[in-house]
């Protein structure tokens, strides 16, 4: 069965992690500007989604329960 979008969103936003580690978010950000100042707005949109992706990652691992 082949991976829904939000599925290869989330692969894209672990792999990205794995390749920059701490500076990942900045990449995801600087990718993001490289894009609007090209008018990709279809690129824009995919690497926001990565950034909240690529949040929602960070946030769990940070996150405590009781």
């Amino acid at each position: 069965m082949p991976m829904t979008q939000d599925q290869e969103r989330w692969a894209e936003a672990l792999a990205i992690e794995r390749l920059h580690g701490g500076r990942a978010m900045a990449w995801i950000l600087e990718r993001i500007e490289a894009l609007r100042a090209k008018g990709d707005g279809l690129g824009v949109e995919r690497f926001t989604i990565l950034a909240a992706r690529l949040d929602q990652l960070q946030v769990g691992r940070h996150s405590t329960i009781g």
